[in-house]
């Protein structure tokens, strides 16, 4: 792997803060201090902060992950498309896109990543059987349920699968963090 490819992956550079982290006055020498876990979780429960949990019907978590299987799809072999549905569902769901990278196997098939700041979608798909595997994982203001009809129009198909996981449900409670 050639050196601009390892500094995309983000591998050999000096500190692990990142540009939004020294903003904020984080960098990497004070990120791994240890806060009391009733700090922690004063910070998490403020209103005001600004870290995209979600906080609803007294619930506290850190975002919605929808695994979406497409059942009877078509296209699940075009790259191109794919990334296409992952703009969409971006666009659609109030999320911010940071990077797309997909990779077309051969024979047939797709794996691939939006990387949002609100998370990420991922996909991996089995053209031959019409399936495609997708994560759709937002927190914050996004509304991920939104990518579902994103995903049937892109590919063709009414037969879309939906389980939905809190992530991060009962580790942040309103009397702090969970044992």
């Amino acid at each position: 792997m050639k050196d601009a490819n390892l500094f995309q992956l983000g591998i050999g550079l000096e500190t692990g803060a990142q540009e939004e982290d020294t903003a904020r006055g984080f960098t990497a020498a004070n990120t791994d201090t240890v806060l009391p876990c009733d700090m922690l979780a004063r910070d998490v429960l403020d209103e005001d902060r600004d870290d995209h949990f979600i906080r609803r019907d007294g619930a506290v978590f850190a975002g919605t992950h929808l695994i979406i299987e497409v059942v009877n799809g078509h296209g699940l072999d075009d790259e191109a498309r794919i990334q296409q549905a992952f703009r969409d569902c971006v666009d659609t769901c109030g999320a911010t896109l940071l990077h797309i990278h997909t990779h077309k196997f051969s024979p047939q098939g797709v794996s691939g990543v939006a990387v949002l700041a609100e998370s990420h979608i991922s996909v991996h798909t089995w053209p031959e059987i019409g399936y495609g595997a997708f994560d759709v994982f937002m927190c914050g203001d996004a509304r991920p349920w939104l990518a579902v009809d994103v995903l049937k129009s892109a590919f063709g198909t009414t037969d879309v699968r939906v389980k939905e996981l809190l992530r991060g449900e009962d580790v942040v409670t309103e009397a702090g963090i969970a044992a």
